[in-house]
């Protein structure tokens, strides 16, 4: 893949970004010889992980959500957990607990044995089928990357990354995750029905004696790199007045816009202004650029901000969305 350079930019940089984009490219060819279709989901997916971000899967069952996790996980190197959410999961399930055990002389002392949580890439299926109590107990990883148990700091491997998944249609018996818990997702992905094209190749791929598998493509070490690269990619001074008017136009008290102030309960705060600016660099990379674009943060406004910003009653009586009310932000800054 040939990379758009810029004379302002180190040649260094330029090098690495060179080598990290033809794994990414491979990288993105190995995870669609498993999973036919999906490539905006896959492209979301990826520059979340770029971005060292988490990211929540939303689409109904059967959509390949758990096979793309798994799927990633093998490309990009990362040992990866899946941790079934139901409503009896503790916290202890998740993070890990202490036993007493009895050593040969008859001393006894505690041992930690660590949960699902100490993993590089953490499946949560059906995240909000568990309680408030032990979704809280995700709170803590995927924001400080460690764990304390019995006021003991457990850190978690490196990189550490969570895609949940969860199903918008069958609400009985789930628990709606906390503002402060979506909070902590760079994106919320929605993962929808293929097109026919895609669904015929699936049934011919999926049904035969023999089915894709995926091959690894970079390591764990090189991820992180990339992560490293995507910081140090440049951003211009119109990308970043485009993001600022975009999160503070979303914002009720700060808008401009009579219909976000009349219709938005309450907006995102200053980290959805970071998640879109290395979401975009991470895009760009993906793509093959060396810095973000407006295109980039028109593109990334939507799973960035629809979780993080809420309607009032009214509005939605009226029939307003979401995504109705984030397309008329973009207006702003086209």
């Amino acid at each position: 893949m040939s990379l758009q350079v810029s004379q302002d930019i180190p040649r260094n940089i330029e090098t690495a970004a060179e080598k990290a984009s033809a794994k990414l490219g491979t990288a993105k060819a190995n995870i669609g010889q498993v999973v036919f279709g999906q490539d905006e989901v896959v492209n979301l997916a990826l520059a979340a992980i770029l971005s060292g971000g988490h990211a929540l899967l939303v689409g109904v069952p059967g959509l390949a959500k758990t096979l793309l996790v798994e799927t990633i996980g093998t490309v990009m190197g990362l040992d990866n957990k899946r941790i079934q959410f139901t409503p009896d999961l503790m916290p202890a399930d998740i993070v890990g607990s202490e036993v007493l055990e009895e050593g040969a002389k008859g001393k006894r002392s505690f041992r930690f044995i660590p949960g699902p949580v100490f993993t590089q890439l953490l499946m949560a299926d059906e995240i909000n089928r568990a309680s408030p109590r032990t979704q809280s107990a995700l709170l803590q990883a995927m924001q400080e990357k460690f764990v304390t148990i019995a006021g003991a700091r457990h850190d978690l491997p490196k990189p550490f990354h969570v895609l949940a998944t969860q199903n918008p249609i069958e609400q009985e018996g789930t628990y709606p995750l906390p503002e402060a818990q979506l909070d902590r997702f760079l994106f919320q992905i929605d993962v929808g029905f293929p097109t026919l094209d895609t669904e015929r190749d699936i049934l011919l791929a999926t049904t035969g004696a023999e089915s894709g598998t995926a091959a690894k493509a970079m390591t764990a070490k090189q991820l992180m790199d990339m992560q490293s690269l995507v910081r140090k990619l440049p951003v211009g001074e119109k990308v970043l007045e485009a993001i600022l008017t975009l999160v503070r136009e979303a914002r009720p008290d700060q808008s401009s816009i009579d219909t976000i102030r009349d219709d938005v309960a309450w907006g995102p705060g200053p980290r959805a202004g970071q998640a879109l600016m290395l979401a975009t660099r991470a895009r760009a990379l993906l793509d093959g650029r060396l810095s973000p674009s407006i295109d980039d943060v028109l593109e990334l406004a939507e799973p960035v901000l629809k979780h993080r910003m809420a309607l009032s009653f009214a509005a939605r009586a009226e029939g307003q969305t979401i995504e109705g009310t984030i397309a008329t932000l973009k207006d702003r800054i086209r």
